[in-house]
């Protein structure tokens, strides 16, 4: 049996894995985000509540690990940010402990219970606040040991010009320190900063997608050029990485109109043609973070 553990930063999930076919989730606490002594505790009262004694630790989490140093990058947890978290926490626990980011553990739970099985190569990506990702190959992660491997959403590529006519697009500020980046129009925020950069209003994500279901014209646009930017990138990573098929989560996943344009014209770009679609909403819908991660984790016992 192991625990394993979706942390965010305002609420640490548990569950018990004792095979792929038998996750159990445990609740969830708040997350001590300045004391890293209360962190450890709330880890271990998840594993005393469990009443045996796991054989080892995984966790989800949203931050990097450096491949190099293993220290984590986690900004909205300042008491882990910096730290060699898995050494930290062996120490403390007493046990294994596994560590991965939360995209990649979501790409891994696709690729194993969700939209992803029977694929060999699996790219999760995440659409939602901003954009992720995550990636499986024969059935293996391949930031296994920390990296950036998958993270689509960055790097200074979106267009200068998008839709149809055309429009011109600035390249955005990006919270990575670069500018252009996927991540600043491919989320809810990216969608919401499209609409007030074409027709100079401010709408949520939810309220552009519910006017463009609508037939509204300024909206319709506003897809039009979203589509157009985010599907070229994406048609890349594809063409790169040889996946087979794209499971999405995260809030836009939800708008399955919106996938099946971004599925038109992903497929229109990339070499290899399918005649199904390839990007699609993702099928493990509750607790992602916490399957992928206890998969990981039942995978390193059995290694």
């Amino acid at each position: 049996m192991i625990i394993s553990f979706d942390i965010g930063g305002s609420a640490i999930k548990g569950g018990i894995a004792r095979s792929e076919a038998d996750i159990t989730p445990m609740g969830r606490k708040p997350t001590p985000k300045d004391d890293f002594a209360a962190f450890v505790e709330t880890i271990r009262s998840f594993i005393n509540e469990s009443g045996e004694q796991p054989s080892r630790v995984a966790l989800s989490i949203a931050g990097v690990v450096d491949p190099d140093t293993q220290r984590l990058t986690c900004a909205n947890i300042p008491c882990i940010h910096g730290r060699d978290l898995a050494a930290d926490l062996q120490a403390e626990l007493g046990l294994p402990v596994l560590i991965a980011n939360d995209a990649d553990c979501f790409a891994m739970a696709e690729a194993e219970l969700g939209a992803g099985r029977g694929h060999r190569i699996v790219l999760g990506a995440i659409l939602g606040t901003g954009v992720g990702g995550g990636l499986v190959s024969d059935g293996h992660l391949i930031n296994a040991s920390g990296g950036f491997a998958g993270e689509w959403g960055h790097g200074p590529i979106i267009a200068s010009e998008a839709g149809n006519p055309p429009a011109k697009i600035p390249a955005y500020p990006c919270g990575c320190g670069q500018k252009g980046c996927v991540d600043t129009v491919g989320g809810a925020r990216g969608l919401e900063r499209l609409h007030k950069t074409l027709h100079d209003l401010d709408f949520s994500s939810e309220e552009i997608i519910m006017q463009w279901q609508q037939g509204d014209e300024k909206a319709t646009r506003t897809i039009d050029v979203y589509t157009d930017l985010v599907a070229s990138p994406l048609a890349l990573t594809v063409n790169i990485t040889g996946a087979t098929i794209v499971p999405v989560g995260g809030g836009l996943s939800n708008v399955e109109p919106l996938l099946a344009e971004l599925d038109k014209a992903v497929r229109q770009r990339i070499l290899r043609k399918f005649d199904r679609p390839l990007v699609v909403r993702s099928e493990c819908r509750v607790e992602p973070g916490l399957i992928g991660a206890a998969i990981l984790g039942l995978k390193a016992e059995a290694a």
